[in-house]
């Protein structure tokens, strides 16, 4: 019986806070029209009452500007951010505020992230020949073009299906290339090739690490990678743990891309997913890369070198 009246209680309590809030702002937008003593008789609010409420009112105001700068951020990057890079994002506009805040006023205005899904697998058993592990899950380098990583993920559209195969800098997440196709053939593996090795001209000594994918077991995938220096590296069989950094690219793009929409045609996740990686690239900051995009941090780093 006494939690009832607990409970009752508190609820009163919160409905006398909430028709106090409204008094005060209603007396205090009026008081350069009316005497404060006549607005405070017709509302029957004590004065002392009304400064304690508009006091608090203030508080709660303080963080009025900060709120909408957050929902400004979260809106423009199309609620893929987080508390973290919000908290960036606002830090670099000039304000200092805790995350822990930025946190709490995101639950305040409604504001959270996505779920993520779980990946296509490409393994189809030992069809060719396999690259020992050499990457080891050491994914940190110190310079761009020095490790990369590849795979395949899958995206369901009703019946029709898309994939993704993209290879990333491990330095600072970039992507170096992709190419989207509606089967996983191997004709997409060799095209996204080549588009990465425009972007290193000549010779290379850098390490590209996969699964155990079957396009990663053709003769003319390592072929074409031998013959621009690359070392082949595979993870163990059935562990994605090996893989992780473009494990999490997928989960990325899936949770702020692909989950946010409802899509009816393949043809318009393409241009989406276009649009987004170029995003990706360019536009969302990494909290690893010092609060940079990728193509940021690695700008950064040609500059230091000069």
């Amino acid at each position: 019986m006494l939690t009832g009246r607990t409970g009752l209680a508190k609820k009163v309590t919160s409905l006398n806070s909430r028709r106090a809030k409204q008094k005060t702002q209603a007396i205090t937008e009026l008081r350069h029209k009316y005497d404060l003593e006549l607005l405070l008789k017709h509302t029957n609010m004590a004065r002392s009452s009304y400064y304690y409420h508009r006091k608090r009112n203030n508080l709660e105001d303080k963080y009025k500007e900060i709120k909408q700068l957050i929902s400004k951020v979260y809106h423009r990057h199309k609620g893929r951010y987080g508390y973290r890079r919000i908290t960036l994002e606002i830090n670099k506009r000039g304000f200092v505020i805790n995350h822990k805040t930025i946190l709490k006023l995101m639950g305040e205005l409604g504001l959270k992230s996505r779920i993520r899904a779980k990946r296509y697998k490409s393994y189809k058993g030992q069809i060719g020949e396999t690259a020992p592990n050499i990457l080891q899950r050491n994914f940190k380098t110190i310079m761009p073009n020095q490790k990369w990583a590849t795979d395949i993920t899958e995206f369901k559209v009703f019946k029709d299906k898309l994939y993704l195969s993209p290879i990333i800098d491990l330095y600072n997440g970039e992507i170096i290339s992709y190419e989207l196709s509606e089967k996983p053939n191997f004709k997409q593996v060799v095209s996204m090739l080549k588009k990465a090795f425009k972007e290193t001209p000549g010779q290379t000594e850098l390490i590209l690490h996969s699964d155990q994918g079957w396009q990663y077991q053709m003769k003319q995938y390592q072929r074409l990678l031998q013959e621009k220096g690359i070392t082949q590296s595979m993870s163990r069989k059935g562990n994605c743990l090996d893989n992780a950094v473009i494990e999490n690219f997928f989960g990325i793009i899936k949770s702020e891309l692909f989950y946010l929409n409802k899509y009816k045609s393949i043809s318009q996740l393409k241009t989406d997913i276009k649009e987004y990686i170029d995003y990706y690239n360019r536009d969302r900051i990494k909290l690893n890369l010092k609060g940079m995009s990728p193509i940021e941090y690695r700008t950064h780093h040609y500059q230091n070198k000069l």
